[in-house]
């Protein structure tokens, strides 16, 4: 068994300018570390318990079906602070069959990303004997 210690999610943007000021101005993420110099410099971010690194450039379009699923405290205020923003929203906040509340929205690069809320009454919170 492979014994993982550390993971990261990489991307490589057409543009790394464009996507470091989405991902770093427009969505807010904190920066874990940066290295490297010039226009394709790597940036990580944090993403709760994982991280986001851009870094180089891409060549060829996004990978279809490639999608980041970040769990925040509330997606209303999520929704509202965005779209003040001008981040298009693909799909406004609903709650899922599921019953996770989601929306989604996607970068400059088209990967889609959904921001998740995770109500207080759902299984994923549920503790038993808590």
């Amino acid at each position: 068994m492979v014994h993982v210690l550390s993971s990261r999610t990489l991307l490589r943007p057409a543009d790394p300018e464009r996507s470091r000021s989405f991902y770093g101005e427009t969505l807010g993420l904190a920066v874990h570390r940066e290295f490297g110099t010039g226009p394709e410099r790597g940036t990580v971010y944090f993403l709760g318990n994982g991280f986001l690194e851009v870094s180089g450039r891409a060549t060829d379009p996004v990978t279809p079906g490639l999608c980041l699923w970040l769990q925040v405290a509330d997606v209303a205020a999520a929704h509202q602070e965005l779209t003040e923003r001008g981040v298009e929203i693909l799909r406004e906040p609903r709650q899922e069959p599921w019953g996770l509340i989601e929306m989604w929205i996607a970068d400059p690069d088209g990967t889609r990303i959904v921001l998740v809320e995770i109500p207080a009454e759902h299984p994923l919170r549920y503790r038993p004997g808590i």
